[in-house]
């Protein structure tokens, strides 16, 4: 459940970036890479989905929120909602694969 609005959260943002508001790009800076990363969120996005491969889409939203902080950082921007995104993708994590967080 919570996994699947993820994925539509990140499919909204991508489009966003591809079609609705491509300008917000422009003022980060990142108007250049904005069909780079919209497809990166939108692959990241459905390998997460997918219980087969949610391991790996962990992996990539979580570096990609890891980003999306640091850009928040850098620009003066509140980091309140990529860490609240980043917690629960892991707890989404967690709850579906909890060998993924146990140290061998």
């Amino acid at each position: 459940m919570i996994a699947g609005l993820l994925t539509a959260l990140y499919l909204f943002s991508a489009s966003g970036k591809l079609f609705l508001h491509p300008e917000q790009m422009e003022q980060m800076k990142l108007g250049d890479w904005r069909v780079i990363i919209a497809l990166g969120e939108i692959t990241s996005a459905l390998l997460f989905l997918f219980p087969r491969t949610n391991k790996y889409g962990t992996l990539l939203l979580s570096s990609y929120m890891g980003g999306a902080i640091i850009l928040h950082m850098t620009g003066g921007m509140s980091i309140a909602m990529p860490s609240v995104v980043l917690i629960l993708i892991w707890v989404v994590a967690y709850l579906r694969n909890p060998e993924l967080f146990k140290i061998s």
